[in-house]
């Protein structure tokens, strides 16, 4: 049974995993574009192609394992058998994706990278959906859920700042120009690894504890069929509440992406910085993450999540962009100076409490949403929800690998120059990519998301339906909010 209060160890231990699917996605999203781009010459737009394949098998394999885990019953619950299965594949297809056969070019080069892409994401999505709708099964609390979901976002950053400074700090310096040199990347590949599987197996079996708490799966729930799953997907769809985060999260998702896609190069080319100045940066995440995961709770006891999501999705997005945008303007300080280091510095603590705030709120609107679910369906299927929040959290990156690495070949941006012999037409052309236009779609999708409704109210009068058995049952018409 869930529970209103959640002990801390046990908030830590569902945490943790989350450090281990952000190394995963920290590795991709910072540095395999580049790498397949830059280091092995695969074009900018056949690298955004394969990770667009790798998209369209998550829109399959996302809800899919969502629906499966929902209804799967075994000794260690519907979650965790997933859970305890993923790390190892995982990790033998990140190595596979840094090492391919050495004369791959072109098109073999594409279809090796298309073909472990998918195989990456399937392994990620086996573990972070039945993760996520882990935690949403801890408590049925309006604010616990946030606390708990505070824990997994602080853990998220965790595993991207331990990698960042170990790849910026250690890894890359090693190297006589680190990041252009291909034999750099599997030291990373290798730690990487190791985090992934100590951090998803030790978050798996340190909440195994927490298998006879967890609601079981329901007696009506049918079996699982491909047309049950599109009936279920289709049912999540007709809450107007989900589909506004669910949209909103859509156009998120290129503003995130293209930041991220393109952050090695902003780094390299446009701001000039050696590894030490890149390594640095990340005191924006450590600044923004502590006082988004200390004071989302809060928040939420003065707003409502709906305004919060809103205000901190706009957040994001502006400053997020502001450092490049005013660069555009001549209003940044002199590139490779520290100056600049400490002016992106702050900019970036202001988008990352922002980022912070806005994941937790997500993260913990999408459980009520699961209350709502129950209340209008009779089921209780947190799998779907956060399958879907995967699903784009995965097409976070793979936007903007799409739109980064068409944008790099429309602007005929050299492979293996110098930023020095770069023409400064392509480098203020970049500066517009990852300025103003990934600020715009991060606006659109704060407007979108002021469509939530679901307040503390609303939810207090949904656990008291749910408590007295108010539910309806599927075939039933009700009126949602």
């Amino acid at each position: 049974m869930s529970r209103a209060s959640i002990p801390i160890p046990t908030k830590i231990a569902f945490g943790i995993g989350a450090s281990g699917e952000a190394a995963t996605n920290w590795i991709f999203n910072a540095l395999v574009f580049f790498y397949y781009n830059q280091i092995l010459g695969l074009s900018g737009t056949m690298t955004a192609a394969a990770v667009t394949i790798g998209i369209a098998s998550d829109a399959i394999t996302d809800p899919l394992i969502g629906s499966i885990s929902d209804r799967w019953r075994s000794r260690l619950g519907r979650r965790h058998p997933f859970m305890f299965a993923a790390p190892l594949p995982l990790v033998v297809t990140i190595y596979l994706i840094f090492s391919p056969p050495a004369g791959f070019e072109g098109f073999d080069l594409f279809l090796w990278f298309a073909t472990f892409t998918v195989l990456m994401r399937i392994c990620s999505t086996l573990f972070a959906v039945p993760h996520l709708a882990m935690g949403a099964e801890l408590s049925d609390d309006y604010f616990e859920r946030t606390r708990v979901m505070a824990y997994n976002n602080v853990f998220t950053y965790v595993g991207v700042i331990t990698m960042h400074i170990v790849v910026w700090f250690v890894i890359f310096p090693s190297f006589d120009n680190g990041r252009v040199t291909q034999v750099a990347y599997m030291p990373i590949v290798i730690f990487c690894s190791s985090l992934i599987i100590m951090c998803m197996l030790g978050s798996a079996f340190s909440t195994r504890g927490q298998i006879a708490r967890m609601k079981p799966v329901p007696d009506d729930l049918p079996p699982f069929s491909i047309k049950q799953l599109l009936s279920e997907m289709f049912l999540a769809l007709r809450n107007r509440n989900y589909a506004y985060l669910l949209f909103g999260l859509f156009f998120l998702s290129v503003t995130i992406g293209t930041h991220e896609t393109l952050a090695l190069y902003m780094g390299t080319f446009y701001w000039e910085f050696t590894d030490q100045q890149i390594g640095w940066l990340i005191l924006s995440n450590v600044f923004g993450y502590a006082i988004g995961f200390f004071t989302a709770a809060s928040v939420h006891q003065i707003f409502e999540k709906r305004w919060s999501i809103v205000a901190s999705a706009a957040g994001l997005s502006i400053f997020w962009s502001m450092s490049v945008t005013l660069r555009l303007f001549d209003l940044a300080p002199a590139n490779t100076t520290w100056t600049l280091v400490a002016f992106i510095i702050f900019w970036g603590t202001l988008s990352s409490i922002c980022g912070s705030i806005l994941n937790i709120s997500v993260m913990s609107a999408l459980a009520d949403i699961a209350d709502d679910h129950e209340r209008n369906t009779g089921r209780r299927q947190e799998g779907i929800f956060y399958s879907a929040r995967t699903f784009f959290a995965k097409v976070t990156n793979g936007i903007g690998h799409v739109v980064a690495g068409v944008a790099l070949d429309v602007i005929e941006f050299p492979q293996g120059v110098p930023a020095s012999e770069i023409h400064p037409d392509k480098i203020y052309a970049l500066g517009i990519i990852d300025g103003p236009f990934a600020m715009v779609w991060g606006l659109i999708a704060a407007l979108i998301y002021s469509g939530y409704r679901i307040d503390k109210a609303y939810h207090r009068q949904l656990q008291i339906d749910l408590k007295s058995g108010k539910v309806a049952t599927i075939g039933t018409t009700n009126r949602q909010r």
